[in-house]
């Protein structure tokens, strides 16, 4: 099969794209001819070297990816003759391998793909969906609030940007460049800004005509995770899960006081110890993109042979919504 191998650390040129034996499935374990691999901001920091986050650095050479679509077309002893040919999604955790043509998952990771899921939305709900999931628990948006979302043209953004309207919520959307924000107002934002642009902390408030935001939902951090920060109001709550910016949203206790702020950090302990576990979030994520509730935005796909140029993509901010490689 072909698959993208890594052998250093470093940019996205070190993803080649090799032919390697397929993989054989163990005990419990089954083969999936992949359709859909999930890329992650993540993946381009292991790429790259990058300690840190919840997997540690792997051993090389080694074939990333952690997140996978398709069907399964082998079963390993002891798995139920069910299971083949069925449509599934699955993440992998801890172990890499998805950006491939096959892949092999636990039999206890599979999810059938609800029906009308095309594999690249069911990736992108297994992923980024079951995180936005775990984080809109903590959130609790309800129909009073003014969301803010920055990054809200990105694969989780999109999703907030969805549940606060469907929450009956007023929401504020965050993106970089006139395409992005008009996509964000096409997810049914009421307010849609570009964050280049120094002065869209003036504009947004200006659009909201003297409210202020009672949620900040940020994964962003850096700039614009703090100036969102000084938008919110007295009492408003402040949800953390990341900083794509490279730095976390910088502020002190004072700041806190202040304002009288709820913050909270979700990702990490308090999403692995959500009711359910990591299946649990899995299971409703795919739940509510098979009603039709949640629409997972997915940026055209890049084919398998051009991880290096996903990766690339991914880290200029030049891609909308969930990235994926078509094998």
């Amino acid at each position: 099969m072909k698959a993208i191998r890594q052998h250093e650390f470093g940019g996205p040129d070190t993803l080649r794209y090799e032919e390697v034996p397929d993989p054989v499935p163990g005990p419990g374990r089954v083969r999936i001819a992949v359709a859909a691999a999930g890329v992650h901001l993540l993946d381009t920091f292991i790429r790259a070297g990058r300690a840190g986050g919840p997997f540690p650095l792997p051993a090389l050479p080694m074939t990333p990816g952690r997140e996978v679509a398709g069907t399964v077309e082998a079963l390993g002893p002891g798995v139920d003759d069910a299971w083949r040919g069925r449509a599934v999604v699955a993440h992998l955790g801890q172990a890499h391998g998805g950006y491939a043509q096959l892949a092999v998952a636990d039999v206890t990771a599979l999810h059938a793909v609800p029906d009308g899921l095309s594999p690249a939305e069911a990736v992108a709900m297994i992923g980024s969906g079951r995180t936005a999931v775990g984080i809109l628990r903590v959130a609790a948006i309800g129909p009073d609030d003014v969301v803010l979302v920055p990054a809200a043209a990105g694969g989780m953004g999109a999703l907030f940007v969805q549940a606060a309207r469907n929450a009956g919520a007023k929401v504020v959307g965050l993106a970089g460049g006139p395409a992005k924000t008009a996509t964000v107002r096409g997810l049914g934002a009421d307010v849609a800004e570009d964050y280049r642009d120094p002065g869209w902390p003036e504009r947004v408030r200006a659009a909201l005509d003297g409210a202020a935001p009672t949620l900040l939902l940020d994964g962003v951090g850096g700039e614009v995770g703090r100036a969102a920060l000084d938008l919110l109001g007295v009492g408003s709550r402040m949800v953390m899960f990341g900083w794509s910016s490279g730095s976390i949203t910088p502020f002190t206790s004072q700041d806190v006081a202040a304002k009288s702020l709820q913050v909270t950090w979700v990702t990490g302990p308090r999403m692995l110890a959500a009711p359910g576990g990591l299946r649990g979030l899995e299971t409703e994520a795919l739940a509510a993109a098979g009603r039709g509730e949640l629409v997972a935005l997915v940026h055209p796909p890049f084919a398998l042979g051009d991880a290096a140029g996903a990766h690339a993509a991914l880290e200029a901010r030049a891609t909308a919504g969930k990235v994926v490689l078509a094998p």
